[in-house]
């Protein structure tokens, strides 16, 4: 019997995000599956899962992203996917903040603000906090309907906020993130 791959969820995936996804999964000692970086998210399910399953080594992570749909698009709905394969253990979901208009948001646990911090709040694009707990972004309505018992940690705009998650400087604020959830999942 096979152990379940670890897997960790971001909900981002331009070029400038994938960069920073790669160091900050390096800087955990993880794999990130890079063909799954893309604006929309260039994999099927079926293709993800075989590319999650094939790892090296975990904790896996990989990137979603539907490219603005303020719907439940393509790439959205790889999240259920992926956190109900019974192979797959997901560890939590990184939820990334964006400036699309009329979405629902997400709950989120906590976030990691742009220096940083973990914050109870979630924050804005940016990383700043904002006054409660929902996170707005183009590719998290689906997290709050899924209901998921992994943690659900609220972040910017992965490589960006002002210069302070770039790749050149180690994304530390999605290095942060990352290991938190590892943290509190548990992983050792």
């Amino acid at each position: 019997m096979s152990t379940k791959r670890k897997v960790i969820l971001v909900t981002d995936g331009d070029s400038c995000a994938q960069r920073s996804v790669e160091v900050a999964a390096k800087n955990i000692g993880g794999r990130c599956i890079s063909r799954s970086g893309g604006n929309p998210t260039p994999l099927t399910g079926s293709e993800l899962i075989k590319l999650i399953k094939e790892a090296h080594h975990d904790p896996v992570v990989v990137m979603v992203d539907d490219v603005g749909n303020v719907n439940i698009g393509e790439s959205e709905k790889l999240i259920p996917r992926i956190m109900n394969h019974p192979d797959i253990e997901l560890l939590g979901i990184l939820a990334v903040a964006s400036n699309t208009e009329g979405v629902n948001g997400v709950h989120v646990d906590f976030s990691i603000d742009s220096d940083c911090k973990i914050v109870d709040q979630a924050v804005d694009k940016n990383g700043y906090s904002t006054s409660d707990k929902v996170l707005y972004g183009d590719t998290v309505d689906i997290i709050d309907q899924i209901h998921p018992s992994s943690v659900v940690v609220g972040i910017g705009d992965v490589g960006k906020m002002d210069g302070k998650d770039d790749c050149r400087r180690g994304a530390p604020v999605i290095t942060r993130a990352l290991e938190e959830i590892l943290k509190r999942s548990g992983y050792h």
